[in-house]
């Protein structure tokens, strides 16, 4: 097991870190911006050392700050958590060179999984159900006329190293299309540093379903269900929850085997997620794999008993699977909400100072956060301050939970998107599992 492990990265998700390693044994580094000195995470960690100012691509997104200090606090291994660089090919081969162990995938399943057109093709040479559109970058608007066509209208345009819900543009008909298409582009080439783009037949009311796996080096792998991710605003999640309330065991089954199927065929280790897209019919089709830890873990570990975040460092290590498919069940019901510093009627950013704050309890209720009174939430990272996740017996008592929770939760001194979550909630098409990716662009154009 390793002795010292560095997070790259920050709030809650780093917090959660270092609760694993400590029940592990390992020690912990910390690192902040000058932002973040009064962070939980910094005053948790064993050791603490500051990386750069409050800009991201000056302390978390700085590699050779985050190499340095690993050094300099002889860190054995480097724990990523999501966003920032997690998903950086360049990071995990940088921390190889140095001789420091990438807690996550090999640089070069990375790569492969993270340019989405790279992965389609990747995906289609293991026979898995792709999305209808084109079989790679798309380069013209010409060629792209020619997809656009061959599928049908609506078609959603995304770029290639595109993440986190940004980089996407729908094309309802013909006439969109030239004008969009450079748009998109031009966004990529902003946002990502490429201008690749590629096609996929837009559904109209999907569900986002996505099944989350655990591989070691030994070639074990297994599948510890799905999660359901539809709640979600700009291809942003929102509200997740398990078992999907329309996935059913055989189903389960088909999308859990294909999930592993993937992952041997590209040789990934690590924990990761294979993304599908359902459609009215119950059709799934592979849309991209996450190659780390996901926001939404909790909710798989509340109703699998399995510690993600552990067994992801001890595959880090070398160990062995301790548990094989047939050990896996999956017991009740979990749900989880984002509670993000944001104004839930705008959504737009709510940094500030927290004047007060109390978490909700209780069986079942468990609260991800680094926030706490007087914690002065930052302007310059993701706005999500909390996660808030339930577990019960089946989907009704987790829903009344959750709603129980929400209704405990105090945060005052910033806006929150608590409002909106039990809007949610209480919404018929929520209660009754009937909803798609479209609830919430509905819920607020019916204020």
């Amino acid at each position: 097991m390793f002795h010292k492990i560095l997070i790259a990265n920050r709030g809650e998700i780093a917090l959660r870190i270092i609760r694993a390693c400590k029940e592990l044994g390992i020690k912990t580094v910390a690192i902040y911006s000058k932002a973040d000195e009064s962070s939980l995470h910094v005053r948790f960690a064993d050791e603490r050392i500051c990386v750069g100012p409050a800009d991201s691509a000056h302390s978390y997104r700085n590699i050779p700050n985050i190499l340095s200090a690993a050094e300099i606090m002889d860190a054995e291994a480097i724990h990523p958590g999501y966003g920032f660089l997690a998903e950086n090919a360049h990071f995990a081969e940088a921390c190889e060179a140095a001789g420091i162990v990438f807690i996550g995938p090999t640089p070069e399943n990375i790569a492969l999984m993270g340019d989405k057109a790279m992965a389609k093709e990747t995906m289609l040479k293991c026979n898995m159900p792709v999305m209808p559109g084109s079989k790679g970058v798309v380069s013209s608007e010409k060629e792209a006329l020619e997809v656009a066509k061959e599928v049908g209208f609506p078609i959603i345009i995304k770029a290639c190293a595109g993440g986190g819900g940004r980089g996407m543009r729908i094309v309802h008909k013909e006439q969109e299309l030239v004008n969009t298409f450079l748009m998109a582009q031009a966004e990529a080439k902003a946002s990502f540093g490429s201008d690749e783009v590629y096609i996929e037949k837009f559904f109209n009311n999907p569900r986002h379903v996505e099944v989350q796996i655990l591989a070691d080096k030994s070639g074990n792998i297994v599948y510890l269900g799905e999660r359901d991710c539809s709640v979600q605003r700009r291809h942003q999640k929102l509200i997740e929850e398990t078992p999907s309330p329309i996935v059913d065991d055989k189903m389960r089954k088909r999308m859990g085997d294909l999930a592993v199927k993937a992952a041997r065929f590209v040789g990934y280790v690590s924990a990761g997620t294979i993304e599908f897209l359902v459609d009215e019919g119950n059709n799934f089709y592979f849309m991209e794999m996450n190659t780390r830890i996901q926001v939404e873990h909790p909710i798989t570990e509340m109703v699998t008993g399995i510690d993600i975040l552990k067994e992801q460092i001890r595959i880090a290590c070398g160990e062995s699977l301790r548990v094989t498919q047939k050990e896996i069940g999956i017991t009740g019901h979990s749900i989880e909400c984002r509670i993000n510093a944001e104004d839930s009627e705008k959504f737009t950013p709510s940094p500030g100072r927290i004047t007060a704050y109390s978490a909700p309890g209780g069986p079942g209720v468990r609260v991800d956060s680094a926030a706490y009174a007087g914690y002065n939430v930052p302007p310059y990272y993701d706005s999500v301050i909390a996660k808030l996740i339930v577990h019960g017996a089946n989907r009704d008592e987790a829903i009344a939970k959750m709603n129980m929770a929400l209704d405990e939760y105090i945060i005052e001194g910033i806006k929150t998107t608590i409002p909106f979550h039990k809007k949610v909630l209480r919404s018929p098409e929520f209660l009754s599992g009937k909803y798609s990716t479209n609830l919430v662009e509905r819920l607020l154009n019916n204020k």
